[in-house]
């Protein structure tokens, strides 16, 4: 087996609020769909670990750790409009941090080559000191920090396609050259963070690459994309590690997002950033659930991607080929190479 899932009954009981999008529902509906033959005979179930307090630190202040431990057994927190926790909460927040331990682990001991991390609440929102988005702790952001101090890798790659920019990741490394961010997000929208001039700072300028997409973007323009920019980006980078903050709220019916992505789309993307890691860092690649609020998108999509993973792509062949050749014109891919070409050249081509 190549692939790995990271599931645990713990990420089913953190519960924001009744009618909150973000419920435990979205993965009661992924792992219905995992325990299918066509997907259960082909995966290994890892179970997460709790992080401590000391790796939480590495990503965020001690008073907010502490902050979000004293929410532990309390009915209802209210951290901001967006975000809440129940008594679990906490448990469930450290253990999706420790599930990004558990995959690097797995991975780097060469049990698996692919860990997909299929936990709650969601992380890229997270700042240092505050909660955002759903989000507690920054799990990805978490991930990196993990491989670089644990590790002994020298380069991450953070890929996040999820609907919304992934600003607790971004701002976690913006002076970093040890982890490269790469951000597709509908713009202007939540957070409204994630323009192009965003590029990092010090010695991480240049190492920020944000593509903000207009609302109504699906397969093409995230196929042309991912080919034009992150593949030559991330080839010239040459990370240790490709870490994935894998949001499906892209999908063409998702209810708090305006883009037109399918599954097919899904497994496209899937595809390119599997080859990256094959060619870059001997397949080293871990995928982490972000956001997504259809529950029949978040199944399909995430079978997409799994079934992508293992070798059994959901992708047609005309699609494939359609998906191979389109460039599809983007005003916002001439701003990225303008911004980006004295950092990488080979987004000039």
């Amino acid at each position: 087996m190549n692939i790995a899932i990271v599931k645990d009954e713990i990420f089913l009981r953190h519960n924001p609020g009744e009618y909150h999008p973000e419920r435990p529902e979205r993965l009661v509906k992924i792992y219905e769909r995992l325990a299918e033959p066509d997907i259960a005979d082909f995966i290994k179930i890892l179970k997460p670990r709790e992080a401590t307090f000391e790796e939480l630190c590495w990503n965020h202040s001690p008073e907010y750790v502490k902050l979000i431990q004293q929410t532990a057994g309390q009915n209802h927190v209210q951290l901001d409009p967006d975000t809440a926790t129940c008594p679990e909460s906490y448990e469930a927040a450290i253990k999706a941090v420790g599930a990004q331990f558990v995959g690097l682990d797995a991975i780097f001991k060469g049990e698996v080559q692919d860990v997909f991390a299929l936990v709650r609440p969601p992380g890229h929102h997270a700042e240092r000191d505050r909660a955002m988005g759903f989000c507690l702790f920054n799990n990805v952001a978490l991930a990196a920090h993990y491989a670089l101090k644990r590790l002994g890798v020298k380069r991450v790659l953070i890929v996040d396609w999820d609907l919304h920019h992934g600003n607790g990741t971004q701002w976690s490394f913006y002076q970093s050259k040890d982890v490269l961010f790469f951000s597709t997000h509908q713009f202007p929208y939540y957070p409204g963070t994630g323009r192009v001039e965003e590029i990092g700072e010090g010695e991480g300028l240049g190492y920020t690459v944000n593509v903000p997409l207009p609302a109504g973007c699906g397969d093409p323009e995230y196929a042309t994309v991912f080919k034009k920019i992150l593949v030559p980006v991330a080839r010239a980078y040459n990370p240790d590690v490709i870490l994935v903050s894998a949001g499906f709220d892209i999908y063409f019916g998702d209810p708090l997002g305006g883009m037109l992505v399918t599954p097919v789309g899904v497994a496209y993307l899937t595809r390119i950033v599997k080859k990256l890691a094959q060619e870059c860092c001997r397949g080293r690649l871990l995928l982490t659930l972000e956001g997504g609020y259809s529950l029949q998108g978040l199944s399909d999509c995430v079978a997409a991607v799994i079934f992508e993973l293992v070798g059994r792509s959901i992708i047609p062949t005309d699609k494939l080929q359609e998906f191979e050749e389109i460039e599809k014109p983007l005003e916002v891919l001439e701003r990225v190479r303008a911004v980006h070409a004295k950092f990488w050249p080979e987004v000039a081509a």
